[in-house]
C-alpha cells in the first residue's frame, strides 16, 4: 500500500473523530473523499435562491464552490465586484448562507480563525442564518493550543505574503506577535459550541486545501 493511500485512509478515519466532536458541540460534520464530493455536499447544504456571502475562503474556491454559486441560481454577494466593500460586508451579515474556511480545527471539533478586518470572524459568530465551512484535513490539529499555533505560524504568514503585507511574519514565515499596522492577527475566534442547532455545517475534505 502506497503512502498516499495510507494518508487518505488516515484522513477518513480521523474525520470520524472530528465529526463526532462537532456533533457534541451542536454542529454538523460531513466527510468528502475528494473535492468533487465536497462540492456536491456543499451545494446540497445551500438551497437554490439563497443569498450567499463569504469571507476569504480559499478552500471554497479550490473545490469549485464559488464558481458554482456565481453560475447557479443563487444571489451570490461577490465582495470583489462591489464598489462599496462595507455595503457588501453588511449585506453578508443578513445572508441566508455564509461560506468560510477554517485556519484550524481540533480533533474534537473546535475551530480557530483569525482575521484582520473581522468581517469573516464576525459573520461566523453571528449574522448569517447558516454557515458552511470547507475544511481540508490538513487543517486538523490535536488541540486548541496547536490549532492556535497553526493559525498564527502557518495560515497568517502565508496570507500576509500573498496579500503583500509588510509584517514580520511575511519576512520570517513565523508569528512574531507583532503590532504592525498591516497585521492580520487582529481578531481571534474560537468556535467551541453552536447555540443554534442546524446553523454550522463543516465539510471535511480528504485533501490539502487552503493555508
Amino acid at each position: 500500500m502506497s503512502r498516499n493511500v495510507n494518508v487518505l485512509k488516515r484522513g477518513e478515519l480521523l474525520s470520524r473523530k472530528v465529526i463526532k466532536g462537532l456533533e457534541s458541540r451542536n454542529m454538523s460534520g460531513y466527510f468528502a473523499a475528494d473535492r468533487e464530493e465536497a462540492l456536491k455536499i456543499a451545494l446540497e447544504l445551500i438551497p437554490e435562491g439563497s443569498t450567499v456571502g463569504m469571507g476569504g475562503a480559499t478552500s471554497a474556491i479550490e473545490i469549485g464552490l464559488v464558481d458554482a454559486l456565481k453560475k447557479g441560481n443563487y444571489n451570490f454577494i461577490d465582495r470583489d465586484a462591489f464598489p462599496d466593500k462595507r455595503r457588501a460586508m453588511l449585506d453578508t451579515y443578513d445572508a441566508d448562507v455564509f461560506i468560510s474556511g477554517a485556519n484550524a480545527i481540533t480533533e474534537d471539533g473546535i475551530m480557530v480563525n483569525i482575521d484582520g478586518g473581522a468581517n469573516r470572524v464576525s459573520a461566523i459568530a453571528n449574522g448569517p442564518r447558516k454557515v458552511v465551512f470547507i475544511v481540508g484535513m490538513n487543517k486538523v490539529t490535536p488541540d486548541v493550543d496547536s490549532a492556535m499555533k497553526r493559525a498564527r505560524n502557518v495560515a497568517a504568514p502565508i496570507n500576509a505574503q500573498r496579500f503583500g503585507l509588510d509584517t514580520p511574519c511575511s519576512k520570517t514565515g513565523a508569528c512574531m506577535d507583532c503590532k504592525s499596522p498591516d497585521t492580520i492577527c487582529c481578531q481571534f475566534l474560537i468556535t467551541r459550541y453552536s447555540r443554534h442547532a442546524g446553523r454550522i455545517h463543516v465539510v471535511l475534505v480528504n485533501d490539502e486545501l487552503g493555508f
